[in-house]
Parts: structure tokens; C-alpha cells; sequence
């Protein structure tokens, strides 16, 4: 198989929303998906990444800097992640993994780092420790 990767565009919009409303646990539309795409644009440390194999899009890969003022340094932060489910376990979760961890050492990152939901024990938390990531702490959120 060869997988490639390539930043996020219009003409993925379709294949983006299918990916993400897996991830999501709910529809997301076209308009939604515009939107998440102007976001990412305008923003100075989020990337969109697509994974294809020749023309189909089978994965999508949200990538961030994180810079960390405790240390003064920078991680890599995988902020979305998903493959449409008839590829997984083909070799594209690992591929975009090593993507963003290329991505990560090409700008000065000590390390990466992603959040997780839970419930996902039994194959994505394992997929990730697989890989050498560890549990280091919880996340705590507030919403308004």
C-alpha cells in the first residue's frame, strides 16, 4: 500500500466530513466542515492533513505546536485522528502517526503528545501505547 499525505483542501470536504462525523459521534455538514477549514487556515498552529491512497482519502490527521512555557520548549499535538473503518488495521493510523512525529522534529518539538477520549481502551489507547505513548495525566475541562 502507499499512503500519502497532503494538507486538507476544498475538494476533500466530502471524504473530511465522513471522517470527522466518525470522530465526532455526530453529522458533520459540509458548511460545519468549511468552516473547521477556515479555522485551521487562518490559524498559526493547526494543520489539516489528509491520507490517500491514490485518490481516495482514507484518514484524516489534525496536527498543532504546543508551546510550553514551563520549560521553555515545544510538543507536537495530535488533535484529530481517524481512518474510515474498512482501513483500519491496514497500516494508516501508524503511517500518520509517524507523519506528525516527522512533522514534530522537523519544527524543533522535544515530543508529541494527544488526548484521548474514554471508552476507547480496547483499540485506540492500546494503538497509542503501542507506539510508545504513555498515560501522563488527566484533562480537565469546563465547559461554557
Amino acid at each position: 500500500m502507499s499512503f500519502r499525505m497532503e494538507k486538507a483542501a476544498r475538494k476533500d470536504i466530502d471524504a473530511l466530513c465522513v471522517l470527522m462525523t466518525d470522530l465526532a459521534g455526530r453529522e458533520i455538514s459540509s458548511e460545519d466542515m468549511e468552516d473547521r477549514l477556515d479555522m485551521i487556515e487562518k490559524s498559526q498552529i493547526d494543520r489539516l492533513f489528509v491520507c490517500t491512497e491514490g485518490s481516495l482519502v482514507v484518514g484524516l490527521l489534525g496536527f498543532r505546536i504546543r508551546e510550553n512555557p514551563e520549560e521553555v520548549s515545544r510538543f507536537g499535538e495530535i488533535s484529530a485522528i481517524d481512518v474510515l473503518p474498512e482501513y483500519r488495521k491496514r497500516g494508516v493510523g501508524r503511517f500518520m502517526m509517524e507523519y506528525a512525529n516527522q512533522q514534530a522534529r522537523k519544527l524543533g518539538c522535544k515530543g508529541m503528545w494527544l488526548v484521548s477520549d474514554f471508552g476507547l481502551e480496547e483499540e485506540a489507547h492500546q494503538f497509542y501505547q503501542r507506539l510508545g505513548y504513555q498515560t501522563n495525566g488527566y484533562r480537565f475541562v469546563m465547559l461554557f
